[in-house]
């Protein structure tokens, strides 16, 4: 075959054989009416290729030796043909002249062809690559003429796929494919920058990287804008340097090319990177029809083509879905990229890539419509047998607008009420500037803010309960519950008096008022108020998406108090669920808190741990390592470490909050004194009391001059206090302390508190030897959190210990036994069988039995007392059970008995220098042994 005639059918054979087998006769038949002979030839060729799937595997034309595979050509070795057309051929091929090792596509013209137009084609590709330095444009790495005479250009091997074949492929979404096409409009802007239209984009010159890079491929056509143009390309039948399918009607009428001849085959590029189809639907798929439609053919709408879509061409969407993710913005800006006047495309290929990211940002496009009577026009003149039912939609855009309207008076009256809010908000801080030279402390200020507030806002309700709900929030910060909640009872007297009140302000008013019965200890009634407004939740999810996680959040946390978990974990889901729709990734963080502690109080701590290390992971992944609500996750998990016996991680997250807290808030901030405080709490288990016992103190003096002194927050410092002075032995200041701190508790109302300040009350009365007043105070403390977190919970199992202890002591050993049984099962179903709390029970249940008849009961106590485990708490448990052990040996064996107990305490002393309850139980338990007086009582674990 001779080589103009090779020219004249390469192209149209690659075209042939992109088109399906159906589609091709009709071309063909069309063909033959132009040029019989063109035809018949392509025939043949299609036949042979149907015959023999290998047939177009080697070239049309003979090479020569020097371009066969393992041949070198220059300093280059060819490995392998990677493509050819009509002009020429793509090798693989490896640098062989030992310099150094590199895979690189080497570009060939065909050897014979002597048109002296490709040659110089040829060399204007490598010119024009020269200019190149874009990420996204294959490199020029060399060029070269062998010594043979033939031209080669090193590119930059790409090792990729086409881009609609790599997005169809990996599903990928709109916003994706938007991303990697705007990769392609840098490229061709950097190209038209150097004064180089590229001519023929299409897809095969668009490839993709595996790591998601795009690679433009293919100037061997290019054109630079400051020379003499090259003679126009042939069309119809003749040779054609560009690809119809992608050209630009002034490319087909053989017009100077410009910058927008590239943006218009950049938007068949997009049309089918969207759509999966060309922009045009042809009944004859012919070049003739082709450049008719190119010419004089109006593109179909992208929205409209994905609607005909096979469901396979539009994955990752429907058809349907796809629709309408194009109507609109993307179907204006593809319809702008290929119009066929160019001064009505868009000016540059940047311009293109700007429009693209406006959309994917949700911002105003360039490209708009046409004119509302020119697309009303059209509309009629495809719908005219629908007019009827344009009366229809008429009727339902005429009750949209009246819905607008009455949004657009609502929008003005929320806008009057922020600004009478605001104007309110700078009078009040204004005067109070002004009102005297004494400084007014916050809640002062919060004070006369309602005064002023309910009159300045007299005659607008609906800001009055924005104010009220404000300043409550303000006062559940200072932890002033009482004051929060009457504000939000005259809150709720005022929302029935506005029926239009937005439904924002009544969400956010259940979640308050939800917020302050639970801080009040009533979680009964938290639930009854809020459980009737979680149907408006679900119906605002969509406009309130925030809010209604803030609902459900609260919600959960007041069925956990009541122990309705399954309904605490489906809130807590959907909280999570809408968070994570809205990319709230600090209220992600707060969801994930309230899930580890539902899965505590499930009696689930390991589970909670996890839930709050992956929270903290995620949290700070996305916000970073110095995100406020890290210092309470930090915090929950320190006291979740130290439930379960892990003190040094305990330590070492308690620590890591107060440095948080201390570089967020400094030293006088709130966070930071309650993170010092918990780290001072495990001071008191490592036996450092001394230290503790400072802390404590400045963190109650900071509080004592904020708070009053009956405030729940000053209940936890006093109780902080009293552990402390009991672990020293002060016991009528442990006592006094205690008093106290239940006191004020019992005025919150909170039964959580209440149950932990009354069990350490009888606990250190008990150790007082003061039992009577210690029983009642113990029943108190186990039907308060049987009622909370259920009878079975692993608590409840502490305080049926503590109870069985007092008993014992008091001379009821049935009722003792029976409640230190109940204390073994619970505590070992629900911390363990290995745990402190768990050793404690069993402990105390052997010692009762021991000293009642039970002859396995001391072995049981011996083997209590194996001290192999490394964790300190552990150990005071293990080193009670020694005493214990010993104890029961004093009246017949004391010399030994006190033997033992002294090497009890020789073993505590390295480890509890400072010495604490334990110590001094077993100091009792020495004093006592022999001497015929009783032993005292047992120390129970606060």
């Amino acid at each position: 075959m001779d080589i103009e005639r090779w020219q004249r059918l390469s192209p149209l054979l690659d075209a042939l054989l992109e088109l399906p087998a159906d589609q091709r006769e009709e071309h063909l038949r069309t063909l033959h009416d132009e040029d019989p002979a063109l035809a018949a030839e392509l025939a043949r060729l299609l036949t042979l290729d149907a015959g023999d799937a290998s047939f177009l595997d080697s070239p049309a034309m003979s090479l020569p030796a020097g371009a066969m595979a393992g041949v070198r050509l220059g300093p280059y070795r060819l490995e392998r043909l990677l493509g050819e057309g009509g002009m020429g051929q793509v090798w693989l091929a490896d640098r062989a002249d030992g310099m150094y090792e590199r895979k690189v596509a080497l570009k060939l013209l065909r050897p014979g062809l002597a048109n002296p137009q490709l040659r110089q084609r040829f060399d204007r590709e490598r010119d024009i690559l020269a200019r190149f330095a874009h990420p996204h444009i294959a490199r020029l790495l060399d060029a070269g003429i062998d010594h043979n005479g033939q031209p080669y250009l090193a590119l930059e091997y790409v090792e990729g796929e086409p881009i609609t074949s790599y997005c169809q492929s990996r599903q990928l979404d709109i916003p994706a494919r938007l991303d990697l096409f705007r990769q392609v409009c840098e490229a061709v802007s950097h190209a038209h920058a150097n004064l180089i239209v590229h001519r023929d984009l299409k897809p095969s010159n668009i490839l993709v990287t595996p790591a998601g890079q795009v690679r433009l491929l293919d100037f061997g056509i290019a054109k630079l804008l400051d020379v003499q143009p090259l003679p126009v390309e042939q069309t119809r039948t003749g040779v054609r340097a560009f690809t119809l399918h992608y050209a630009a009607p002034e490319q087909i009428r053989g017009e100077p090319v410009t910058t927008m001849t590239d943006v218009y085959s950049l938007g068949v590029v997009l049309y089918e990177l969207l759509t999966g189809s060309k922009p045009y639907r042809l009944k004859r798929q012919t070049d003739a029809e082709w450049e008719e439609a190119i010419l004089d053919g109006v593109p179909q709408r992208p929205s409209q083509a994905a609607l005909r879509a096979e469901p396979e061409a539009s994955r990752p969407y429907s058809p349907a879905r796809l629709a309408r993710e194009l109507a609109g913005d993307l179907d204006n800006i593809v319809l702008k990229a290929l119009a066929k006047c160019p001064t009505r495309r868009y000016v540059s290929a940047e311009a293109l890539s700007h429009d693209l990211l406006c959309y994917l940002r949700g911002r105003p496009v360039l490209a708009r419509g046409e004119s509302f009577g020119y697309r009303t026009r059209k509309y009629l003149q495809r719908h005219r047998w629908a007019i009827g039912t344009a009366a229809a939609i008429l009727a339902v855009l005429s009750a949209a607008l009246g819905v607008v309207g009455w949004q657009a008076q609502r929008a003005l009256r929320e806008a009057a009420r922020a600004q009478a809010m605001q104007r309110f908000v700078t009078e009040l801080f204004q005067d109070a500037g002004s009102s005297s030279n004494t400084p007014i402390d916050l809640r002062s200020l919060l004070d006369m803010g309602i005064l002023r507030g309910e009159r300045s806002l007299a005659r607008q309700p609906e800001a009055r309960a924005e104010l009220y709900g404000a300043v409550a929030q303000l006062r559940l910060g200072l932890g002033d519950y009482r004051e929060a909640h009457e504000l939000l009872e005259r809150q709720s007297r005022l929302l029935p008096l506005l029926p239009d009140a937005p439904a924002s302000l009544r969400l956010e008013a259940a979640t308050l008022n939800g917020n302050v019965f639970q801080q009040l200890g009533d979680p009964q009634i938290c639930t009854a108020r809020m459980q009737p407004l979680e149907a408006k939740a679900q119906q605002e999810e969509p406009r309130l998406p925030l809010q209604s996680a803030a609902f459900y959040a609260q919600l959960g946390r007041c069925r956990r108090e009541l122990g309705d978990f399954d309904a605490a974990r489906r809130l807590h889901a959907r909280a999570l669920e809408l968070r994570r729709r809205e990319k709230d990734e600090a209220g992600m963080a707060e969801t994930r808190l309230d899930m580890a502690n539902l899965q505590s109080a499930m009696g689930q701590p390991g589970e909670a741990i996890r839930t709050l290390m992956d929270g903290l992971a995620q949290l700070r992944r996305t916000l970073g390592a110095h995100h406020p609500q890290a210092i309470n996750m930090l915090r929950a998990l320190c006291s979740l470490e130290r439930a379960t016996d892990t003190l040094e991680a305990a330590i070492r997250d308690c620590r890591a909050s107060l440095r948080l807290a201390q570089e967020l808030h400094g030293s006088n901030h709130r966070a930071t004194v309650d993170a010092h405080r918990q780290l001072a709490a495990l001071y008191v288990d490592m036996g450092r009391f001394r230290e503790a016992e400072a802390i404590f103190v400045d963190t109650t003096a900071w509080m004592s001059s904020r708070l009053e002194p009956h405030h729940p927050d000053m209940a936890r410092a006093y109780n902080s206090l009293a552990v402390v002075a009991w672990e020293r032995g002060d016991i009528e200041r442990a006592v006094a302390y205690q008093q106290r701190a239940v006191e004020a508790w019992r005025k919150s109302g909170n039964a959580g508190l209440i149950a932990a300040g009354v069990f350490n009350l009888a606990m250190i009365l008990h150790d007082a030897g003061r039992d009577h007043e210690a029983l009642p105070l113990a029943r108190e403390a186990a039907a308060l959190r049987a009622r909370q977190y259920g009878a079975r919970h692993a608590l409840v199992g502490d305080d049926e210990r503590l109870l069985g202890e007092i008993l014992d002591a008091l001379g009821q050993p049935q009722a003792a036994q029976a409640a230190l049984e109940v204390a073994v099962r619970l505590t070992r179903a629900g911390f363990g069988p290995n745990h402190s709390h768990t050793r404690r029970a069993e402990i105390s249940l052997a010692r009762l039995q021991a000293r009642h008849g039970d002859a396995a009961a001391p072995a049981r106590l011996v083997a209590l007392g194996d001290t192999r485990s490394n964790d300190l708490e552990q150990r005071k448990a293990a080193w009670l059970a020694r005493a214990y052990a010993a104890d029961l040996q004093c009246r017949q064996r004391p010399h030994a008995a006190r033997l033992a107990l002294d090497g009890v305490l020789a073993d505590m002393r390295p480890l509890l220098p400072e010495g604490g309850a334990i110590p001094r139980e077993v100091q009792r338990l020495r004093d006592a042994c022999g001497s015929g007086r009783p032993a005292g009582a047992t120390i129970a674990r606060r």
